[in-house]
């Protein structure tokens, strides 16, 4: 009965259009109610805790150095590096967005953000060069998946405060599996742009590439820095992504020069207006935590799929599946705000470790920002592409299908995620 009234009153929340945040709320309040034990002091409490965590500063530093980036140029050099690199192979706009994803992934941390950047940059020069539009968008929008898994991630940061597993470690186990979405759209574009009738921009001379490697290295140098930092233990990831904002902001203003102190506060008031809807989530989110723990529904849960525990592959196919279903009508940062402390104890209880549980939860979460109809990804690249939603859904479906290909290879082979993660550990 417990579970039905946490869920009850969560979905008629958001059915009736009750924002998610004061829905994960109202569903914790409706589970205090029903077990006689409604506090309001309770209530305020765990509001307030939910966002007092060092590791959650991270979200908002890495969300501003996401919104530096992208004002300031580095995010367009890149793609210029990888455009010089790759752009004069037939469908080689589609590798070079493919590329830049990679490398801004390891930037930003946000899907939106690498989404918006790449379509306002790339969809032109691609419908220009002779590619379906509906295509080109959904590649698009497909690589913006993998800005959540290449660390810094905003996504681990979330998952790794929720339930209790190292960012860092998260951080490191993430750069393989996102090699490997982004290898599968490689090979999904060029089955694709094969049968098309191309023209890509000329070669660039190699003279040009070399400048062109100059002119990002400043922004390619921030990837190396975090990921060092963290191999090595010089900082956390909360300094990473304060260490990632002061870089970019120092790049931006003194040696690009492209962000003007009457931007920067813009810029500012954007980031700043992000992250509150972040850590709001995450503090309403800890009400329902709290009361799902108390009303030991993770123990249902348990009983409930029993049946899986002694293996744990199986247990790990079932719970993508439901996570997969979950995706296509919920964002990302509530399914992981609400599912962790429901799913944590059976993966525990399973003996699967909570490091690849963790990349893998955050690549179906990832994908799930791409499936529709609630697929905020989409929406960005309609947004800015200006092009109709059924468009973006229509072009990215084969990407979507491959992305889950390689999710559930991962499901059948940990050692895909664990192997390379040990090393980098």
């Amino acid at each position: 009965m417990t579970l039905l009234v946490f869920l009850g009153s969560l979905l008629m929340s958001m059915a009736i259009g009750v924002p998610i945040a004061y829905a994960l709320l109202l569903s914790g309040v409706a589970l205090m109610w029903h077990m006689n034990m409604f506090d309001a002091q309770i209530l305020a409490q765990n509001v307030i805790e939910g966002a007092n965590s060092f590791p959650l500063l991270a979200v908002p530093f890495f969300m501003l150095a996401g919104e530096i980036m992208n004002t300031g140029g580095l995010s367009r050099r890149i793609v210029n590096f990888a455009l010089a690199l790759v752009g004069h192979i037939r469908g080689g706009l589609g590798y070079v967005t493919i590329v830049a994803a990679c490398l801004l992934s390891a930037l930003s941390g946000s899907a939106v953000a690498d989404a918006a950047a790449l379509t306002a940059l790339l969809l032109p020069m691609m419908i220009k060069a002779g590619h379906d539009k509906k295509s080109s968008a959904g590649l698009i929008a497909a690589c913006g998946v993998i800005g959540p898994i290449i660390p810094p991630s905003i996504g681990f940061v979330i998952f790794g405060v929720t339930a209790n597993v190292s960012i860092s470690k998260l951080f490191l186990a993430g750069i393989v599996p996102g090699l490997i979405l982004g290898a599968s759209l490689w090979f999904m574009w060029w089955s694709l742009s094969r049968k098309e009738d191309l023209h890509p921009p000329p070669r660039q001379t190699a003279s040009q590439v070399f400048k062109a490697l100059l002119d990002a290295a400043w922004a390619l140098m921030l990837p190396v820095i975090i990921l060092v930092g963290l191999r090595l233990g010089v900082f956390t990831p909360t300094e990473a992504a304060v260490v990632a904002a002061v870089y970019a902001l120092v790049v931006a203003m003194v040696i690009y020069r492209e962000l003007r102190w009457s931007q920067l506060l813009e810029v500012l008031r954007v980031s700043a207006r992000t992250s509150a809807v972040v850590m709001f989530l995450v503090a309403a989110a800890m009400v329902s935590a709290w009361m799902i723990t108390v009303a030991q529904l993770p123990a249902q849960l348990i009983d409930l799929l029993q049946p899986f525990l002694d293996h744990p592959k199986v247990l790990m196919a079932v719970i993508m599946i439901i996570v997969m279903l979950v995706g296509t009508a919920m964002d990302m940062t509530p399914t992981i705000l609400i599912l962790t402390p429901v799913l944590m104890p059976l993966v525990k209880a399973a003996g699967i470790d909570p490091v690849y549980f963790g990349v893998l939860f955050i690549i179906n979460n990832s994908i799930g920002l791409v499936t529709p109809p609630v697929g905020t990804v989409l929406n960005v690249v309609a947004g800015v592409g200006r092009l109709r939603m059924d468009e973006v859904t229509h072009g990215v479906m084969p990407f979507m299908l491959v992305q889950f290909v390689a999710m559930f290879l991962m499901v059948a082979f940990p050692d895909l995620v664990m192997v390379p993660a040990r090393w980098f550990y």
